[in-house]
């Protein structure tokens, strides 16, 4: 009974997060990071900033709709060519080495 149970939640719950468009957004495994420094801070934000690229979802970060890579532009942060494809040069890819073994990549 007790196995049935179990089951039928399994169903429900499926059923219930389609019905509902539900999904996990972020990845289920997670390693918490404390920003040490202002160097720190920006190779996590370069990591970011770069990630959509990375993974072929745009040629360049400032094609990503869904990042701040603008803001800090505005903010004088980065170039706006900054690991930009578009343009005639290549752009030098940050070595995100250091992170990737912190983000599980």
């Amino acid at each position: 009974m007790v196995l049935s149970s179990i089951k039928f939640t399994f169903v429900f719950s499926g059923f219930s997060s389609r019905k509902h468009r539900e999904s996990n957004v972020w990845q289920r495994r997670f390693w918490e990071h404390t920003i040490r420094d202002e160097d720190d801070l920006n190779k996590h934000l370069d990591y970011i900033h770069y990630n959509p690229v990375k993974h072929g979802l745009v040629s360049c970060p400032h094609l990503w709709t869904y990042s701040s890579f603008d803001k800090w532009v505005k903010a004088g942060r980065y170039q706006v060519d900054w690991g930009c494809h578009c343009g005639a040069n290549l752009p030098q890819v940050p070595d995100f080495r250091e992170l990737e073994d912190k983000v599980g990549e």
